[in-house]
């Protein structure tokens, strides 16, 4: 009989380099399992052991990390917070997806294959094939009516959405609009109500229909979901006072001179306020075709006239 005790040196690996897409292979699977669930049932929350990553948690990881698990050597990824490529949230996660995958960056929507996205939907029409990933700091669209979570799954169980149609209508009676802007409350697939990431009013209906994947990851509160290509995601309304973007009619941008697009308000020293439009991607196709008609520049989901473009058809 040997008794003889190993070395720890015996018991140990050799010194490995970070795993492909920094993740290790078991948490990369995990995400992809739970992907799979949150795709196959539409708007439900599914829980996931959410990992370590070298930023804070509240800084994107949901996001980054369901990045990280479908990020692929032909991948070409872009990164966006509020809407701009050069922000240094953007650049950071765009930098550090790049190094740990090999993966190519752009700053064209049309481009892309994997867009990881901060509070914004890009101007530009996502096609098929393309996945958006929405960073959610709150994946709970039922906290303001109940705080107890077991009490929020309950209700979602049920369906039992009394209580959103409620604050609701007290928004009307208050103030005779929907006053809620980011992360209004949606139907997805006629079944569960979901937030969808502070995104602006103006971004909600870009969901409905879509004819690309959509997934939404809270890393610090460690759920995703998702809403699959050509899913019916209705904002909440009652019949008789339908949903509104942001009335954003007479905002002119100040670099482009294009109409219906959502914007930033850029506030000047005489206390007057100009307005750019916050996808900055979107603004340097404009820049090329202002001075090269021929350059290429994607169809928006708001026209010239600001009628929405869904199911093939202007509305």
């Amino acid at each position: 009989m040997n008794t003889q005790t190993p070395s720890l040196a015996a018991l140990t690996h050799q010194r490995q380099d970070y795993a492909y897409g920094f993740l290790d292979d078991f948490a990369k699977r995990e995400l992809r399992r739970r992907t799979l669930k949150a795709i196959a049932v539409p708007g439900y929350q599914v829980p996931y052991a959410s990992r370590e990553l070298p930023i804070a948690r509240g800084w994107g990881t949901g996001g980054l990390q369901v990045t990280l698990s479908l990020v692929g050597p032909d991948s070409v990824v872009k990164v966006i917070d509020q809407g701009a490529d050069d922000s240094v949230n953007a650049v950071n996660l765009r930098r550090f997806i790049s190094r740990m995958s090999g993966a190519q960056t752009t700053t064209d929507t049309v481009q892309a294959t994997l867009i990881q996205s901060r509070h914004r939907i890009p101007e530009e029409i996502l096609r098929e094939g393309q996945a958006l990933i929405l960073q959610v700091p709150d994946p709970e669209p039922l906290r303001g009516v109940a705080k107890d979570t077991s009490l929020a799954a309950q209700l979602h169980a049920d369906a039992d959405y009394g209580q959103m149609w409620l604050v609701l209508y007290e928004q009307l009676v208050r103030y005779n609009q929907y006053v809620q802007g980011a992360s209004y409350p949606s139907l997805v697939n006629g079944r569960y109500v979901i937030s969808p990431s502070p995104i602006p009013r103006w971004d909600t209906p870009k969901l409905h229909q879509a004819p690309h994947l959509t997934l939404l990851s809270a890393g610090r509160e460690k759920r995703l979901y998702a809403v699959p290509p050509y899913t019916d995601v209705y904002p909440l309304e009652f019949t008789d006072v339908p949903f509104r973007v942001e009335d954003q009619r007479t905002w002119v941008d100040r670099v482009t001179g294009v109409l219906h697009k959502f914007m930033t308000e850029i506030p000047q020293p005489d206390g007057s306020v100009q307005y750019e439009i916050s996808d900055t991607g979107y603004i340097e196709k404009l820049k090329r075709k202002l001075s090269d008609p021929n350059a290429p520049l994607g169809a928006t989901y708001f026209d010239d006239e600001g009628k929405f473009y869904i199911d093939g058809y202007l509305k």
